[in-house]
């Protein structure tokens, strides 16, 4: 496709990226069936504490973070993204039978690993091949659609929890079973749906050493500071945005009946899902940096709200601007990546964004963990504002400086 595509709105986005985005869809939707019920059945039926629930939730973010950049420097040098795509999906669909025979804790942190370590291995080579894909023009609304359709089946898994749960009467172990069909729907799409792309041959790379050891350092050094001025800015956001187990824990301790928990997924990724696609067109015309502040905002926003609030439906309003949130940001970072990584080494850029920002989520979900045994939801909602105010001040120190060759062509597409 022409980098000068002179369409706009959804038929300007190509047709890989909608296969794409309906894989993650419906591994969403599997995903989500579990993980709208798995912070309670962990705290109520297991009877874990916060700090282990959030070890849980981390230690999978943590182990996946170690293959993150491997996959991505891997895609770049095979010059095939699908292959540790496909791997990675399998991976995650293997998992999902675990959850409904594991008894204990260490059975689920080993499910949850098997699961991240999956998302691990496919996120950079499938983002890669979206930025590949995608026109730079419409870089940002390719992003923000894929994001959209992940966040369709975000919605989609805990209202089909919720179905289940009514008609099994709260039988967490039958709905974990029924979220198996739609992990090995997604991986057969992604087998038999997704074309492998051509993409700009990696260039040779003078020595640095010798070894097999030097590998990645010497992609690492292909990036540019605008690249690394990204990555920092998304470790730091990360660390604001804790598991979204408490915004499930947190409408539980209002009195949400266990069958109604997963309402608090729908309506966070309700709200996400029909705010990315147009968050994404919005960065393609104005600066990208400009939509992540509003996003750090409506953050802030979140946090304080859920913090205060004493009613349901004060959680409520909260977990509506947690979505909101996180469809002004989530795609508009990835795009931002895109733009200021080199074509022949965005599998090693997603790959070691995806890195820094699983192992920020790791000590951001410990944190939450922490405070939440020790000083209660309040404690933890304003902890995650005062880290989402940071995160905004250096934004807008940065901000500026966060472009580089491919943002500017993208200006001029």
């Amino acid at each position: 496709m022409s980098e000068n595509a002179p369409r706009s709105g959804w038929h300007a986005v190509p047709r890989g990226v909608w296969t794409l985005g309906i894989v993650s869809m419906l591994m969403d939707v599997s995903s989500e069936m579990i993980h709208a019920l798995l912070p309670v059945y962990m705290l109520n039926v297991l009877g874990l504490s916060g700090l282990t629930i959030g070890l849980i939730e981390g230690a999978g973010e943590a182990t996946a973070s170690l293959t993150r950049i491997a996959s991505g420097v891997l895609s770049d040098r095979l010059g095939r993204r699908k292959l540790p795509a496909a791997i990675g999906y399998g991976l995650a669909a293997c998992s999902k039978p675990i959850f409904p025979l594991a008894g204990s804790a260490g059975w689920l942190a080993m499910a949850r690993c098997i699961d991240r370590v999956g998302k691990g291995i496919r996120g950079a080579p499938r983002d890669a091949m979206i930025a590949d894909i995608a026109p730079p023009a419409v870089r940002g609304a390719s992003f923000g659609l894929r994001q959209s359709l992940d966040t369709v089946g975000a919605f989609l898994g805990p209202a089909l929890a919720i179905g289940l749960m009514w008609a099994t009467a709260d039988r967490f172990r039958t709905v974990f079973w029924c979220a198996v069909v739609p992990a090995f729907l997604s991986l057969g799409v992604m087998i038999v749906g997704v074309r492998e792309v051509a993409r700009p041959a990696l260039p040779r790379v003078a020595p640095a050493g010798d070894g097999k050891g030097r590998l990645i350092w010497r992609e690492l050094r292909g990036l540019e500071r605008p690249y690394w001025r990204v990555v920092m800015i998304a470790a730091l956001f990360t660390l604001a945005q804790f598991s979204d187990a408490f915004l499930v824990l947190r409408a539980r301790s209002t009195g949400l009946g266990p069958a109604l928990v997963p309402l608090v997924l729908v309506v966070m990724n309700v709200v996400y899902a029909l705010a990315a696609y147009p968050a994404g067109i919005l960065s393609d015309r104005v600066r990208r940096p400009t939509v992540l502040a509003v996003g750090l905002g409506l953050l802030i926003a979140a946090d304080l709200w859920l913090a205060l609030s004493r009613t349901l439906a004060g959680a409520a309003l909260g977990v509506a601007l947690w979505g909101l949130h996180l469809g002004f940001t989530e795609g508009v970072m990835t795009a931002l990546v895109a733009d200021t990584a080199p074509p022949e080494r965005r599998g090693t850029a997603f790959g070691l964004f995806d890195m820094v920002t699983g192992l920020a989520l790791l000590g951001a979900s410990l944190m939450a963990g922490a405070l939440w045994d020790r000083t209660g939801f309040r404690g933890t909602f304003i902890a995650g504002a005062l880290v989402a105010a940071l995160t905004l001040l250096g934004l807008l120190m940065t901000g500026p400086l966060m472009t580089g060759p491919l943002a500017r062509d993208r200006r001029i597409s």
